[in-house]
């Protein structure tokens, strides 16, 4: 292989999914003159984590997805992160609707569609459990509009394939917001690379692989990447790196040996679902309806059948279904687990290990399961269902973080994790869920670690109100501004 030096950019970001792509427009409109270079080891971007096949993170608002309002103490339900979960995914609207309103994305319906979200419960418990969700967020302002229904009648105007089938004494319960909405995005983020690559300072490169990253004399980071198509070898030096590479990231962020990632392991999960065949069934369903986690097992397995928009097709999901592999991408290597070990986190790694050890037996039955088996969890959901009409597909990897703990030796987290160096030169973001639906308060929260002084500057907050009107904490106090704000981003969108 040949060696080649490359221009030094003002950025270096590694991946090329819907992280990257809104970090790299937010500081292209932040500051016009920078440059940036992407690296990207496949050849299209969207093609791991953000893929709408591999993705489930369809518009995660927090509407009906019940993971996100545990049942706690004395039957209290807690809110919290529901609501600002929903805060973050109007500012992710917002930031879509300011692409749309300058033209750099022409066709908003290619990536997002409004379809209603349901929660559904059956039993007398989850049945209590949702009435108490439903009190507490339909008065908060994020929520308005939001319906409750006990009567069967009424769910099978929603949702008929999810009644059909089940007995009359069946104690049953939904809610439902009609202002959801279905995003693909894999089609959003290769429509912001569509604009980038267009940019004056942006290199996109694909099919090229960072494999290595260090820290020179000077302070800066020296890159060793490999130009997959022209068999080469390259260096690349940068003052700021951000390392959005999905599942890949652990890897990269452990070479880069900066102190703030020390403890930090992951575990690879893989997820897979059923996809129905039957384009009579599809049609007579329209909404996301999102179930509650049978008792025992984890937040990733929350059963939802999911009207989905693909490749121009509505499409019908059921799942997700786990499944358990070593690769930390679905292109990856089986190896990759086994290379995440080092000596920081091989403790932590053995701790989580053995406090989760249920989560591992439940991984394993669901990769061993049957096609009867799976469409079982599916009947339960849809008394109806037929086994011919649905179809299994492998989804997407995810990375489970874990982080080192002072009592426990190891902690499994089920959510996002930005790991910033302290002089803020080097940033990288693990875990999943919410993941893309939040990924612009992600990418605000990663320029205010890492660009703390150019964000606190009048130029900058001016433009970042011009991209997003209305901010986290009041998204979260004022009803008038939410109905605003949804009007205005609906409109844009074309929503309405």
């Amino acid at each position: 292989m040949s060696k080649a030096k490359s221009p030094t950019p003002d950025a270096i970001l590694i991946g090329a999914g819907i992280m990257s792509a809104t970090v790299a427009v937010l500081l292209k409109e932040l500051e016009p003159d920078i440059t940036i270079a992407i690296y990207e080891r496949l050849g299209e971007a969207a093609r791991e984590s953000s893929d709408a096949w591999n993705n489930a993170g369809t518009g995660h608002s927090a509407f009906c997805e019940l993971n996100y309002t545990p049942m706690r103490a004395r039957g209290r339900v807690d809110c919290r992160k529901a609501i600002k979960i929903a805060a973050q995914f109007e500012m992710s609207r917002q930031f879509w609707a300011h692409l749309v309103a300058e033209g750099y994305i022409r066709d908003p319906g290619n990536f997002i569609r409004r379809v209603p979200h349901l929660s559904f419960v059956t039993g007398k418990e989850n049945v209590r459990f949702l009435e108490k969700r439903h009190a507490i967020l339909s008065r908060h302002p994020l929520f308005q509009g939001m319906k409750l229904t006990r009567k069967a009648g009424d769910i099978k105007k929603w949702a008929p394939i999810v009644i059909a089938g089940r007995s009359n004494d069946e104690k049953v319960a939904a809610t439902r917001i009609d202002y959801g909405t279905d995003v693909n995005f894999g089609n959003l983020t290769r429509s912001m690379f569509a604009y980038l690559e267009k940019q004056k300072g942006i290199t996109v490169n694909y099919d090229h692989e960072v494999r290595d990253i260090d820290r020179d004399e000077n302070g800066q980071w020296q890159l060793n990447i490999t130009d997959l198509r022209k068999k080469r070898k390259l260096k690349v030096d940068t003052n700021f790196v951000f390392i959005g590479a999905g599942g890949g990231a652990l890897p990269l962020l452990e070479k880069s040996d900066i102190e703030e990632a020390e403890g930090y392991g992951g575990f690879p999960v893989s997820g897979q679902w059923l996809r129905c065949k039957n384009r009579q069934v599809i049609e007579q369903h329209e909404a996301k309806v999102y179930g509650k986690a049978a008792v025992g097992t984890p937040p990733m397995s929350v059963p939802h059948l999911d009207t989905r928009y693909i490749d121009g097709k509505k499409e019908l999901l059921f799942g997700p279904y786990a499944g358990f592999s070593t690769k930390f991408l679905k292109k990856g290597s089986y190896l990759d687990l086994m290379k995440s070990l080092e000596f920081d986190n091989i403790i932590p790694m053995i701790s989580a290990g053995l406090h989760n050890i249920s989560l591992t037996k439940y991984l394993i039955a669901q990769a061993t399961q049957s096609h009867e088996e799976r469409m079982q969890a599916l009947r339960e959901f849809m008394p109806e269902a037929r086994s011919e009409d649905w179809e299994l597909l492998t989804a997407g990897q995810r990375v489970q973080v874990i982080r080192a703990d002072e009592e426990q030796g190891g902690v499994l987290e089920f959510g996002t994790e930005v790991i910033a160096a302290a002089d803020g030169s080097l940033v990288a973001l693990l875990g999943a869920s919410p993941g893309a639906s939040t990924s612009v308060a992600i990418a605000i929260e990663i320029l205010e670690r890492c660009f703390e002084s150019k964000m606190q500057t009048k130029e900058w907050q001016k433009k970042l109100r011009h991209m997003i009107p209305v901010g986290l904490k009041e998204l979260q106090k004022s009803r008038k501004l939410v109905a605003t704000t949804r009007r205005r981003t609906a409109r844009i969108l074309k929503l309405l």
